[in-house]
């Protein structure tokens, strides 16, 4: 009796790795379903660009004011993170060149993609989670109107156009916050840093971090939409997608954050 019970319980734990797999390969799956339908749907951004703005200024302009007061605290950590690194190392000119580097490569898209997440992120899939629950899409469909075309796609445009704006500007912010550290609390001219910056100032960088950010803002997006669209259960089911959203952005912008700066930066 008690083999038979060990048997059934190794059964069971088996079992439960084979339907996690296949839920994890079906989502997936599905959402690569979505990503094709809304890269077909962009043939309609013109008869839905009033969705298309409403996006952009919810991802961007909304977005703002929380990205640069981030920017600002990254910038000046990077100031006080390089300051210490290169203390008798190297010259002071280096510390522009090292904070700029750091910025524009990598503190500036990523931080800044991980703070959209949260807030934007969230938001998609909790207005398309509960529009969900609530048989607004559903609604939609029956009226002949396309919820893909008309919800998702605005969505996906904004976070591709806005996200590497909001990189642009958390990336000027920083570099001023790694200015006030520099002059402030490590003693150097102002002259100086920005002989640090100009001197070895690579294009690469700077483009390399507005690549990343256009992947980003395609990830969030889509992942706000994907959980939004496949959420059940009411007020609880919209709590588990919001929550389900952020953390696939948030591992998908660090993995991505790999992937592209071994493609760029190698």
């Amino acid at each position: 009796m008690p083999f038979k019970l060990n048997i059934l319980s190794q059964r069971s734990i088996f079992e439960n790795i084979g339907r996690s797999t296949i839920d994890l390969f079906q989502g997936w799956g599905a959402a690569f379903i979505l990503l094709g339908k809304i890269a077909l749907s962009l043939r309609y951004i013109l008869r839905n660009f009033s969705q298309v703005l409403t996006q952009m200024m919810f991802f961007g302009v909304s977005s703002l004011p929380v990205v640069l007061f981030s920017a600002v605290f990254t910038g000046m950590v990077a100031g006080v993170q390089a300051a210490y690194q290169m203390q008798g190392l190297v010259p002071p000119i280096w510390l522009g060149a090292g904070i700029s580097r750091a910025v524009l490569i990598e503190l500036g898209p990523v931080l800044t993609a991980l703070v959209v997440a949260g807030r934007v992120g969230a938001g998609i899939a909790a207005e398309l989670g509960t529009m969900k629950v609530t048989e607004q899409i559903d609604a939609l469909e029956t009226m002949a109107i396309d919820p893909v075309a008309y919800l998702y796609m605005p969505r996906f445009v904004a976070g591709a156009v806005m996200a590497p704006v909001l990189t642009v500007f958390a990336n000027f912010v920083a570099l001023i916050g790694g200015w006030l550290v520099a002059v402030l609390s490590v003693g150097i001219s102002s002259q100086m840093y920005l002989d640090g910056l100009r001197f070895h100032f690579h294009t690469r960088d700077l483009v390399g971090g507005i690549v990343k950010s256009v992947f980003f803002g395609i990830i969030i997006a889509t992942s706000g939409c994907f959980h939004g669209s496949t959420t059940e259960g009411g007020a609880e089911g919209v709590g588990k997608a919001t929550t389900n959203s952020v953390v696939t952005s948030a591992v998908l912008i660090l993995i991505f954050d790999y992937i592209i700066s071994a493609w760029i930066f190698r």
